[in-house]
């Protein structure tokens, strides 16, 4: 991605062409549309005050997610929406059926989908969010038993969260020896933490009982709240990877904040209420945090252009690496 991504230019470009291609959700091309975010996607509300229909529009960005992926995860998000496993976002049909939408970008072709709006906000910062992720916890032990379960449909497929394409020889998201502000102290310490991570995860295994199909991004940003209702949208990076990787991944940013043990206890506690967590994989709980950091400290400097990494900065960094000397002085380093 480049700086022009999010220049007023692109961004008006791109709503002129997802307006023009509103009638196929049944939506006036005067409908109201603003921008909610942008990171890897675009994502927008379009309200029609006509008929008093709102959707949120998800635009991709080319050369991430193929068709096939995008129709995977929204296969997925279906059946988890059907079968009642948790308050999610219901993907809305064009008028001919289908669920993707192609846009013309300049001669770039984007695929758009639509979903129908959630009430709620994201959870606060605070003594509740000990509260929400206990129901975090019990959304994920159900996600986990109906990945475990459930028949995909044929062609489907989704990109593998495993330690190569994190940390390895893949990275999907950059290497985070790129890292803002990385020195050379700081890359020996996170070298030796990816070795310690290598070993950890490789003896842990990639069985079925604990590696298949994971949401992968259920962090803060992508939790709704209404009343005593809580939502789990932004299925976009959900893959294959270990089921433990769903609690890194809530507590994406946050890695380094005091009140993580707390967040960690609870979200365990509401897993057991759904399904069995041995005392093993608990233990195994700060590799994955471990991980999950290793690797957006890659897509921060991956995507510097990104509100999101504009916030974190070199200081993410930096905390990596105070992290990993945490995390070497009680998990051993490389040669141990």
């Amino acid at each position: 991605m480049t700086d022009t991504m999010y220049s007023d230019d692109f961004l008006g470009r791109l709503e002129a062409s997802l307006r023009a291609a509103l009638p196929r959700w049944d939506l006036s091309p005067e409908s109201d549309v603003k921008l909610l975010t942008i990171s890897e996607n675009a994502t927008f509300r379009a309200r029609d005050a006509a008929s008093g229909r709102e959707l949120v529009l998800r635009v991709h960005r080319p050369g991430y997610h193929s068709r096939a992926e995008i129709a995977s995860e929204l296969a997925w998000l279906g059946a988890l929406g059907g079968e009642g496993v948790v308050a999610t976002l219901t993907p809305v049909p064009l008028a001919d059926g289908t669920l993707i939408a192609d846009l013309d970008d300049g001669g770039v072709t984007r695929h758009a989908v639509a979903f129908e709006l959630v009430a709620g906000k994201e959870p606060a910062e605070g003594e509740d969010l000990p509260r929400w992720f206990r129901e975090l916890g019990a959304i994920n032990a159900r996600l986990h038993a109906h990945a475990k379960g459930w028949k995909r449909p044929d062609g489907f497929v989704r990109k593998r969260w495993d330690y190569d394409a994190m940390l390895g020889e893949v990275l999907l998201w950059g290497d985070w020896r790129a890292g803002l502000g990385l020195d050379g102290d700081g890359r020996a310490v996170l070298e030796d933490v990816a070795a310690v991570l290598k070993r950890k995860l490789a003896a842990y295994g990639t069985g079925e009982d604990r590696f298949g199909l994971v949401h992968a991004d259920m962090r803060v940003a992508n939790l709704l709240v209404d009343g005593d209702t809580l939502s789990v949208i932004d299925f976009d990076d959900c893959g294959f990877s270990w089921y433990l990787y769903d609690f890194a991944a809530a507590i994406s940013f946050t890695e380094h904040e005091p009140y993580v043990p707390a967040l960690q206890a609870a979200w365990i506690e509401g897993y057991r209420t759904v399904a069995p967590l041995t005392d093993e994989e608990c233990a195994i709980l700060p590799v994955f945090i471990m991980l999950r950091r290793m690797l957006l400290t890659a897509w921060v400097a991956s995507h510097a252009e990104t509100p999101t990494a504009q916030a974190m900065g070199e200081a993410y960094t930096q905390g990596t690496v105070a992290l990993g000397r945490a995390f070497l002085e009680t998990h051993g380093r490389a040669a141990s």
